[in-house]
């Protein structure tokens, strides 16, 4: 493969992703033909088809799906490679690209002035993460490090510091009879249809924010699954099933005419944590853990 080129590489992965070369050519901002053009250029190099194109669709030969096996993860650790070497140049100026779910709460509020004061040359961009691809955003490096519900069990992800522990709270509509109540037990969600997470959320994430089972066993019935916090709360609101949120959410939310936001005794408390990557992450991401961590001991 010798003199092989980036934008080869580069086009093939677009392609080996979209499965349509006009997609492919839009994320790359050139034309469907030099996508073509760029994909029979890297097959002359290596001596095979990639890509089968028929008028009804486009896939990965055998040959093309080895290929990005072994070269996607090559592939993002050159461009990690390259971003961190920027960052050390710029040392940490540049931008802070920082995932979170649902809201900024007061400790990731207070988190973000900390980091701020101490590098008033790095931006901040805050990208909100969708509950049904909490980790997606990260590893797509699309997020320097991110702000999720926990548990995180990937091997890729380092999870640290935990910086907010809060005590569950269960959204109903108004018209749902625990809507007057002070508070609740877990036990009771038996009760009650809990609204989960759909999309690319791993199973066991899925689970630890929509229980199927109380802690004394008794099964919780399933409701809709959403894509994103407002889709559930907007369910909610319809009546369609109840959501667990912890209290900094439902607190974020302030008052509706149409949700009540009742306490629940007997569950583990909801916890946030900083998440990154495990290789390579960004100069930007170890300085803004390191002010999560100082910011944690000084609420302690």
């Amino acid at each position: 493969m010798s003199g092989v080129e980036m934008r080869e590489l580069e086009a093939f992965l677009a392609l080996a992703e979209e499965l349509h070369f006009g997609r492919a050519g839009e994320r790359l901002y050139v034309s469907q033909s030099r996508i073509s053009q760029l994909l029979r250029s890297l097959e002359g190099r290596i001596g095979g088809r990639l890509v089968e194109r028929t008028s009804r669709r486009v896939g990965l030969t055998p040959l093309g799906e080895n290929l990005l096996a072994d070269l996607r993860p090559a592939y993002d650790a050159l461009r990690a490679a390259v971003h961190d070497a920027r960052a050390t140049a710029r040392g940490t100026g540049g931008v802070l690209r920082l995932g979170f779910q649902g809201t900024v709460d007061d400790h990731l509020g207070r988190a973000i002035a900390r980091f701020g004061d101490r590098y008033p040359d790095c931006a901040i961009d805050l990208v909100e993460i969708p509950l049904c691809d909490p980790f997606g955003p990260l590893r797509r490096q699309e997020v320097d490090c991110a702000v999720v519900l926990l548990p995180v069990s990937e091997e890729d992800l380092v999870v640290g510091p935990v910086f907010s522990r809060q005590p569950q709270t269960l959204a109903v509509s108004v018209r749902h009879p625990f809507a007057a109540r002070e508070s609740l037990h877990a036990e009771e969600l038996a009760d009650c249809r809990l609204i989960g997470v759909g999309g690319d959320a791993p199973d066991y994430w899925r689970r630890a924010q929509a229980p199927g089972r109380t802690p004394g066993g008794l099964t919780v019935p399933a409701g809709p699954r959403v894509n994103t916090l407002q889709e559930g709360l907007s369910l909610t609101a319809a009546d369609r099933g109840a959501m667990l949120l912890c209290r900094a959410s439902a607190d974020q939310q302030g008052r509706r005419d149409s949700l009540a936001f009742v306490p629940v005794l007997g569950l583990p408390a909801s916890e946030l944590g900083l998440v990154r990557r495990r290789v390579r992450p960004s100069a930007q991401a170890r300085a803004f853990a390191l002010a999560v961590a100082e910011e944690v001991g000084a609420a302690a």
